[in-house]
């Protein structure tokens, strides 16, 4: 069964990458670097600092969850990359080598499972939608868009992502600290 499922998802996940070198998809692909570790680094500490400077409990709060939750999100992904290896997509429609196993090689080109853009941008935004449910709806479509250009632009397939959001779900639960919680503590 489960060979199936892989047979299924790397067919599905070549098929979706067909366009993948499209200046559109490219263009997507560029823009979707904002789900990367480094931008939502950058963008949970913006709103950490800036939630304490301008002394907002809230926006400081929801600072502090979305770099907890992203850097949970990281840890795992990182680890389970260093565990397994996979081929990327892209990879495998430009040189027709496809492979899976462990050891992890620590090499980018076979770092296909689990998507790390999916897992932080996932953590990311549901840090986000808890402090400020009114921004859930752009922050989820935003998370997914940034995970559904993982596929199209080759550079995951569909398992990947599906892995990444589930790990971003879970690693946003387990570091989640409720704001009525701290606001009781300081207030």
């Amino acid at each position: 069964m489960a060979v199936g499922i892989e047979a299924a998802d790397v067919a599905s996940g070549l098929s979706l990458a067909r366009a993948k070198d499209r200046p559109a998809v490219q263009a997507m692909g560029s823009a979707s670097e904002i789900g990367s570790w480094q931008a939502l680094f950058a963008l949970s500490a913006t709103a950490l600092a800036l939630g304490l400077v301008a002394r907002d409990r809230r926006l400081a709060h929801a600072g502090r969850n979305m770099l907890t939750a992203g850097l949970v999100a990281s840890l795992v992904k990182t680890t389970i990359k260093r565990t397994v290896h996979r081929t990327r997509p892209n990879v495998f429609m430009d040189e027709g080598h496809y492979a899976r196993g462990r050891p992890g090689t620590g090499n980018g080109p076979w770092q296909s499972f689990p998507s790390g853009h999916a897992a932080l941008s996932v953590a990311v935004a549901r840090s986000v939608a808890r402090t400020y449910p009114d921004a859930a709806a752009p922050a989820y479509c935003a998370a997914a868009a940034i995970a559904a250009v993982q596929v199209v632009r080759g550079a995951h397939f569909p398992v990947d992502v599906l892995a990444g959001a589930v790990i971003g779900v879970a690693a946003e639960a387990v570091s989640h600290r409720p704001f009525t919680d701290e606001a009781r503590r300081h207030g």
